[in-house]
């Protein structure tokens, strides 16, 4: 009899066993995979009445909401329409697809319940989500808009300090309250983070800045702008085949020569150049508050398009030293390049949320400007600004210069893209304003223009934005 208790004792036991484990693999291990199957319409229905907290520009203006659909459940409006769509992005909860903000913000934008919990959902009171304050700016967002007049391109602005990004457009866009919408010429790809393109001579910054900072060069050392010089085995001219013969660093970057440049980087060889590089975030993906998939690192590529690696014996590095040898970066990542020297020597980790606020007015959370690399020294950082500066004053910037005596220090850029003969271009601009207290640097770049150069098809747009931001305070 004592047998017969003992066996039933133990099934007993094995099959509690089991019902641990079954339940706890359903509840805790498969509760994502379960959560997410488009056949639990629980799941969709209580995801579906969530209140998501609304995203907010610096300004207030709301960039998103969320608005009854019937059935005590929401969808998403987006009162911007395409203004503001690839930051922001979108959320179908009931396609399960999401983008931008939406998506990476979307713990603070669901928010937590605020009554008590069951299996079955909340009880006693409704989910309702966080709002996302951002440090975009409408109004310069609207000028970027302006400006590119709508060609394809980019145009992100960054406050130096901080990292806080004031205005990141890309064109064309699309209507984030139509996701799925056909449109052309990859409307949904955000040019700012996700578009990679050769920067032409506004990497020269890069190379100024690996050049002084490593004690090898200074503004005032001299360098023969002949033209041509080889290359790694390649002559490389300047533009027009012009030679500028003996010439200091400073009146090599106002008038942008590429053989000194390129001569500089050969003497400084691949280590230092790619240390440098790395500082400002190349061959990484930026820190943004962007989901992953949505930004994209820039490093130098083969012909073949393969990404050589960091300090490759492969790559050209007299080339990428102007902006060539198969660089292509993002806007986002040459915005940050500019912010570095602005902020003397300091990168700060770019981002868009500032801080959540829960429906009672209290922040919840509040993103500090965090350090993300220190690319150079102080010093290093002031002597490459007053180079720049000369750029916008006498060189080839001078259509960005801002008026009212507030000293704008930049870089022109214009790389030759597409078949030879088609004439086509991708026009750069980067910098920062003021020089004394800079308060934004921005990237500008139009893709695959007909003919245009830096100076006068990016650079008037720049000025345009940083005029707006410094008259907004930013």
């Amino acid at each position: 009899m004592n047998a017969q208790i003992v066996r039933l004792f133990g099934l007993i036991v094995v099959l509690f066993g089991l019902l641990i484990v079954w339940t706890t693999r359903w509840t805790v291990i498969d509760a994502s995979a379960l959560n997410s199957n488009p056949l639990n319409s629980r799941a969709l229905i209580a995801q579906l009445r969530v209140k998501r907290g609304r995203i907010l520009a610096a300004d207030g203006t709301v960039l998103a909401r969320s608005v009854p659909a019937g059935g005590g459940t929401f969808s998403r409006s987006y009162s911007q329409g395409s203004l503001f769509a690839q930051p922001v992005g979108y959320a179908d909860v009931r396609e399960g697809s999401a983008a931008g903000l939406e998506r990476s913000r979307g713990p603070e934008l669901r928010g937590l319940s605020t009554g008590l919990t069951s299996i079955f959902g909340p009880l006693g009171g409704q989910q309702v989500g966080d709002d996302v304050d951002t440090s975009l700016d409408p109004r310069a967002q609207a000028v970027a808009r302006e400006g590119l007049a709508g060609r394809p391109g980019s145009v992100v602005a960054l406050d130096p300090r901080t990292g806080a990004v004031l205005a990141m457009y890309s064109d064309p866009s699309y209507d984030d309250n139509r996701p799925k919408a056909p449109c052309s010429d990859a409307c949904q790809l955000d040019r700012a983070t996700q578009g990679r393109y050769p920067p032409g001579s506004t990497f020269k910054i890069v190379t100024a800045t690996a050049a002084i900072d490593s004690g090898r060069y200074t503004p005032s050392s001299v360098v023969d702008g002949r033209s041509p010089v080889t290359i790694s085995g390649v002559p490389l001219a300047n533009d027009n085949d012009q030679p500028f013969g003996d010439i200091d660093l400073t009146t090599a970057l106002t008038y942008s020569v590429n053989t000194v440049w390129a001569q500089v980087a050969v003497a400084l060889g691949t280590p230092t150049m790619t240390s440098y590089m790395r500082r400002f975030g190349f061959y990484a993906t930026p820190p943004i508050d962007l989901p992953p998939g949505e930004v994209r690192s820039s490093y130098p590529v083969s012909s073949q398009g393969r990404a050589y690696p960091p300090g490759s014996p492969n790559e050209d590095i007299g080339r990428i030293a102007i902006g060539q040898g198969g660089l292509e970066v993002t806007p986002l990542q040459m915005a940050m390049v500019a912010s570095a020297v602005a902020n003397g020597g300091r990168l700060m980790r770019p981002h868009l949320m500032t801080r959540a606020i829960d429906q009672d007015g209290r922040t919840v959370k509040t993103v500090t400007p965090t350090l993300y690399h220190q690319v150079m020294q102080r010093s290093t950082a002031q002597q490459v600004a007053q180079m720049m500066e000369k750029v916008v004053d006498e060189g080839t910037g001078t259509p960005a210069q801002l008026g009212s005596g507030i000293p704008f220090a930049g870089k022109t850029g214009t790389a030759s893209v597409g078949p030879t003969g088609e004439g086509l271009t991708q026009p750069w601009f980067i910098g920062f304003a003021p020089i004394d207290d800079p308060q934004v640097a921005i990237a500008v770049t139009i893709e695959r223009s007909e003919g245009g150069f830096g100076g006068t098809v990016a650079a008037p747009i720049a000025k345009s934005v940083v005029q707006t931001l410094l008259a907004e305070g930013k």
